[in-house]
């Protein structure tokens, strides 16, 4: 039982009352399984830098995982401080740039299609925590003029050596009398310390009418998976949220689509699309032939359920990521 006394604040809905979806010896588990599971799917002498979004995360497994009793939300117990500072001196991630930045290019070209039928033509763009600027890449090829801000230096260099803009520092850093067409947070918004001052000041930098794109993973994925690891199903319910990057839960939050789109709109937002998606392909020249193969039926496997969830009028509860679209309102 978790008093609201002992807790931080929901960042959705602003409720302290809880109750506990993972303990520590539970979440340490996951960690091991995942181990397991990843190694098993690598060739031999994989070089660190390819444990990077597989095994090697910036934070450390968190003591608890807590469901918001008000809007499911998903949250870190203890919430850690300094994630930011950690990103910005992490220089493993940076090691591992020039692998992550060839991988999901369809997908992130469809990305790009999607936020210029929503706009209507290409224009102005920044992308915050553009991590190995695979989507700058793509937006540049789909006529954008896409920006980048990173708090890590070494993102920085790297997505300047490619040839493309970015700027050291977080949204707070981008000059006040700057609009934006599009505002894209792909990587990072379950990260954030503040994910509602971050809203206010994606409002405050978007042209009138202009569009927030968001990716985060589904809470209620994890939330209802989570419990049958030590089933019948287990064996699949393990792949499903290693191949999803859910395993452990190393994220500082996750919200359901529910409340995320009240979030949103409790900032000024208006939705105007909501997706459901699997993670992006994370297999490369270290994945043996058949795990390849293992990765992209699972991922159709969830792209058929997620289409079919959405032909009965389920949503997007069967998604494990969800992408969101949302346009600024007048003030």
């Amino acid at each position: 039982m978790v008093t609201p006394a002992s807790l931080t604040m929901c960042p959705a809905c602003r409720c302290g009352d809880a109750e506990q979806l993972a303990g520590r010896d539970a979440l340490l588990a996951e960690v091991e399984a995942l181990w397991a599971f990843r190694l098993r799917r690598l060739r031999p002498a994989v070089p660190i830098a390819g444990l990077v979004d597989r095994l090697v995360f910036t934070q450390p497994p968190p003591h608890a995982v807590l469901r918001c009793r008000a809007c499911g939300t998903l949250r870190r117990e203890p919430a850690e401080r300094g994630i930011r500072e950690a990103y910005a001196r992490d220089a493993l991630c940076t090691s591992a740039l020039p692998r992550l930045s060839q991988l999901g290019r369809a997908v992130l070209a469809a990305r790009v299609e999607r936020l210029t039928a929503l706009l209507g033509r290409p224009g102005a763009g920044l992308e915050v925590g553009p991590y190995a600027g695979a989507f700058l890449a793509a937006a540049e090829a789909g006529g954008w003029r896409f920006e980048g801000v990173d708090v890590n230096p070494g993102v920085v260099r790297f997505l300047r050596a490619r040839g493309l803009r970015a700027a050291c520092g977080s949204l707070e850093d981008v000059p006040a009398h700057a609009r934006f067409d599009v505002i894209a947070i792909w990587n990072c918004f379950e990260q954030l310390e503040d994910p509602c001052g971050m809203l206010r000041l994606v409002r405050g930098r978007l042209q009138p009418g202009g569009l927030l794109a968001l990716r985060t993973p589904n809470g209620a994925f994890y939330a209802t998976l989570r419990p049958r690891l030590t089933g019948r199903a287990a064996p699949l319910v393990r792949a499903l949220l290693a191949h999803s990057n859910l395993l452990g839960f190393p994220y500082r939050h996750a919200f359901c689509i529910d409340a995320l789109m009240g979030l949103l709109r409790a900032h000024g937002f208006r939705i105007v699309r909501t997706l459901g998606d699997a993670l992006v392909p994370l297999a490369d020249e270290w994945t043996p032939a058949w795990a390849a193969v293992e990765e992209r039926v699972l991922r159709l496997m969830v792209r058929a359920a997620v289409g079919l969830a959405a032909l009965a009028g389920g949503g997007t509860a069967l998604a494990p990521w969800l992408e969101v679209y949302a346009r600024a309102e007048a003030p």
